[in-house]
C-alpha cells in the first residue's frame, strides 16, 4: 500500500513514516492541506492518514474534497480532538475511522487491516477502456478476464491514466502518481515504464494505447 501522512508535527510524522515503512508501506508525507491536496490528486494512494490541526487550516476540509473526487480512498483521522463532538463530526465528513492522539501504532495497523478486510462489492470500483478493465479498489488490471502482470509502478502509471482516460495527463502528475517525493528519478525512468507497460497492453490485446504529447504528457486512449 502507499500511504500519505498528513501531519505537520515532524517528530510524530516521522514516528508514524518508520513503523509504517518497517511493515513495507511506501509513505509520502505532507505537512499542509495545500500540499497534500496537489499529492493527493494524483490519484495515486491507498491510504491517507489525515491530521486535523494543520497550519492552513482544518484537516477535515482536504477529506471533504478527497470524498467528491476518490469516493473510495480510505482516510483515517489521526487528531488530538477526541471529544465526541469531534468524532462525530470527523466521521459525518466522510473519514473511514478516528484515531484519538496519543495512540499505539498496533492499534492503528489493526483498522488499517480492518479497512482493507472490507468486502470488496461494497466499495469496488471498476473502469473499463477497451477490453482492459482496471479495479481500482485493488489496484488489478485484466483483459477479458485475465489478470495483467505489471509491476508496481506500471500499475501505477495505468491508474494514473485510465483515471483520466481521454485527457491528457502531465509528466510531472504521473511522476508523483508512481515516484515518492524522495525518489531519486532519472529523466528517461517513467519513459521506460511506460514503454513495458504498452508492451504489455498490446501483447494482452487490450485495445487501448497509450500517446505520448510532445513535451507534455500522455493520454489512454479507446481503440474500440
Amino acid at each position: 500500500m502507499r500511504v500519505l501522512i498528513v501531519e505537520d508535527e515532524a517528530e510524530f510524522a516521522n514516528a508514524l513514516r518508520v513503523a509504517l515503512e518497517r511493515e513495507r508501506f511506501v509513505v509520502d508525507q505532507a505537512d499542509r492541506i495545500s500540499m497534500a491536496q496537489e499529492a493527493a490528486m494524483s490519484g495515486s494512494y491507498d491510504l491517507v492518514l489525515l491530521d486535523r490541526t494543520l497550519p492552513d487550516g482544518d484537516g477535515l476540509s482536504l477529506l471533504r474534497v478527497l470524498r467528491e473526487t476518490q469516493p473510495g480512498l480510505p482516510v483515517i483521522v489521526l487528531s488530538a480532538r477526541g471529544e465526541v463532538a469531534d468524532r462525530i463530526t470527523g466521521l459525518d465528513n466522510g473519514a473511514d475511522d478516528y484515531l484519538i492522539k496519543p495512540f499505539d501504532v498496533d492499534e492503528m495497523f489493526a483498522r488499517i487491516r480492518a479497512i482493507r478486510r472490507r468486502p470488496a462489492d461494497l466499495v469496488s470500483e471498476e473502469i473499463h477502456v477497451g477490453a482492459l478493465v482496471f479495479d481500482v479498489t485493488n489496484d488489478e488490471a485484466s483483459v477479458r478476464g485475465a489478470r495483467l502482470d505489471l509491476t508496481r509502478r506500471e500499475l501505477r502509471v495505468l491508474s494514473a491514466l485510465v483515471k483520466r482516460r481521454g485527457r491528457t495527463v502531465l509528466r510531472e502528475s504521473l511522476q508523483q502518481a508512481v515516484f515518492g517525493f524522495d525518489d531519486e528519478v532519472q529523466s528517461n525512468t517513467l519513459d521506460s515504464h511506460i514503454s513495458r507497460l504498452r508492451r504489455k497492453l498490446a501483447e494482452a490485446n487490450a485495445a487501448v494505447e497509450i500517446h505520448a504529447i510532445k513535451g507534455v504528457g500522455y493520454l489512454l486512449k479507446d481503440l474500440t
